[in-house]
């Protein structure tokens, strides 16, 4: 990415270093005590890693901090992916503690928050407060999710309430008011809008105009998936916003299923994709 001028992030996720058991082990440690802030619990976490573990993850802050490091130099924003909810927190802490470090000055790290979880806009806050009282700057890839359906079988399985928001307006409201927060502390804050949702979009574009911020503001970014909703991102990007195409790379058979997830989260955004065929069979005709 840092020999192409027009690829401004690069996205990782951690569990492609981090072995996924150690995640789970270190998130199940850290709601012994749910009350407590989000590092707090991930430091008493850290106690209760056999010597091994420890060691094991160390290795994987290395390779984190290596990739932070490699951001940094190309000018490059480092895009922390999100993951299942049963091995989110550590990565959210791994993340924040990252923020710490490499965006004092700037933004080089995001994390990506999932509105379709029901406590998310509340952490989202959190990781604004932590970040003015750490000093730096909160990078935040604002998303829906992609796991909806994994997470309702796993919480039905296991017996525990679901993290998922009980409607599809419940989880729009929540995207909309975490980019109006976002937009409302855009000083402190980089904002990336990776939402195929015309309203959603739309929405972020009139905040700006509406507080007075160049709608190619630097800490604003919108973002779709290769491959769709191409009619939001070209009248963005004619608009003069600042647009990208997430496009994904690796192995076909981690690509692939990753895809698949995208295509299936895509459907729940209410007529969107018809709303794309329809534009097809226009240009057709």
């Amino acid at each position: 990415a840092a020999t192409q001028a027009n690829i401004p992030f690069m996205s990782v996720k951690v569990t492609g270093f981090a072995r996924f058991s150690l995640l789970e082990k270190l998130d199940y440690l850290m709601h012994e005590a749910p009350e407590e802030t989000l590092i707090r619990k991930y430091n008493r976490a850290l106690l209760g890693l056999t010597t091994n573990e420890t060691k094991e993850w160390e290795r994987v802050k290395e390779r984190f901090q290596k990739i932070g490091e490699a951001a940094a130099a190309a000018g490059i924003g480092f895009l922390v992916d999100a993951e299942e909810t049963w091995i989110q927190d550590p990565v959210d802490a791994l993340t924040m503690l990252m923020m710490d470090k490499f965006n004092q000055n700037g933004l080089v790290i995001y994390n990506t928050v999932q509105l379709y979880r029901h406590d998310r806009l509340l952490f989202l806050k959190q990781c604004y407060e932590a970040a003015l009282e750490r000093n730096f700057f909160l990078g935040a890839k604002l998303v829906r999710g992609a796991y909806m359906e994994k997470e309702r079988a796993r919480a039905t399985e296991k017996g525990y309430p679901s993290p998922i928001q009980p409607s599809k307006e419940a989880s729009d409201k929540d995207y909309n008011d975490a980019v109006r927060f976002c937009i409302d502390h855009l000083e402190n804050i980089g904002l990336i809008v990776a939402s195929h949702n015309e309203a959603s979009n739309l929405l972020a574009v009139q905040l700006l105009e509406e507080r007075g911020y160049a709608i190619n503001h630097p800490h604003v970014h919108f973002s779709q998936l290769y491959g769709m909703s191409d009619n939001i991102t070209f009248n963005l990007a004619a608009a003069g916003c600042s647009v990208s195409k997430y496009l994904p790379f690796g192995p076909i058979e981690d690509v692939i299923p990753y895809l698949m997830r995208r295509a299936q989260e895509n459907t729940s955004v209410g007529g969107q994709t018809g709303r794309e065929l329809a534009l097809i069979r226009r240009i057709h005709r």
